[in-house]
């Protein structure tokens, strides 16, 4: 399947949030949240600085959106405020496939905050898109995380077991997956 390197940063919208291109205005909150321990649990930083989110933002060149093999941040922010509420982290892995990370400020968690921000994003990558696959990957422990990706449809591909050295200590994933046929089988019912 061919698709253009360089694509439009979507501004996708949902009943209560945006998910849009990050602003300079959303890093202090990205920091704040992404140093919270319950957020660095299971992720690779232990700590997050302004510094952190500035140099991430600065790398972030959203002209080359959609560029294969290459990681993109996109914020949830809320629709009334503006107000940055998670994010999600997107790996155009080739023409044909994407991985996805996702985030939500403890503030914002057990709200449906992912839920109804993935939902937009795995559509968009289906239907705007038209890509083949959507993959990713969470630890076995973080179970919030798993149950989102299989209410979501996906489907859990693999359990590697110690196959990540983690903070000190061996660590299990989780690989799911789900194909824009079975995303399409879905909506029919």
């Amino acid at each position: 399947m061919s698709n253009p390197t360089h694509l439009s940063v979507p501004i996708l919208t949902t009943t209560r949030f945006v998910v849009r291109p990050f602003q300079e205005k959303d890093l202090a909150a990205f920091a704040r949240y992404r140093a919270n321990d319950e957020v660095t649990k299971y992720q690779s930083w232990s700590d997050y600085s302004i510094d952190d989110a500035m140099s991430l933002f600065k790398r972030m060149d959203y002209s080359r959106f959609g560029e294969n093999d290459s990681w993109w941040q996109l914020a949830i922010a809320s629709q009334n405020e503006d107000d940055l509420v998670g994010d999600i982290a997107v790996h155009f892995v080739d023409e044909d496939q994407i991985e996805i990370g996702f985030t939500v400020a403890p503030d914002y968690q057990r709200q449906q905050v992912a839920f109804e921000a993935v939902s937009r994003f795995v559509e968009y990558v289906f239907t705007d898109l038209k890509r083949h696959r959507i993959t990713a990957t969470t630890d076995t422990l973080n179970q919030a995380s798993y149950k989102l990706l299989e209410k979501l449809g996906f489907r859990r591909e693999a359990h590697f077991v110690q196959n990540i050295f983690f903070k000190g200590s061996w660590g299990d994933e989780y690989q799911y997956g789900l194909l824009r046929s079975e995303f399409e089988s879905n909506l029919k019912s």
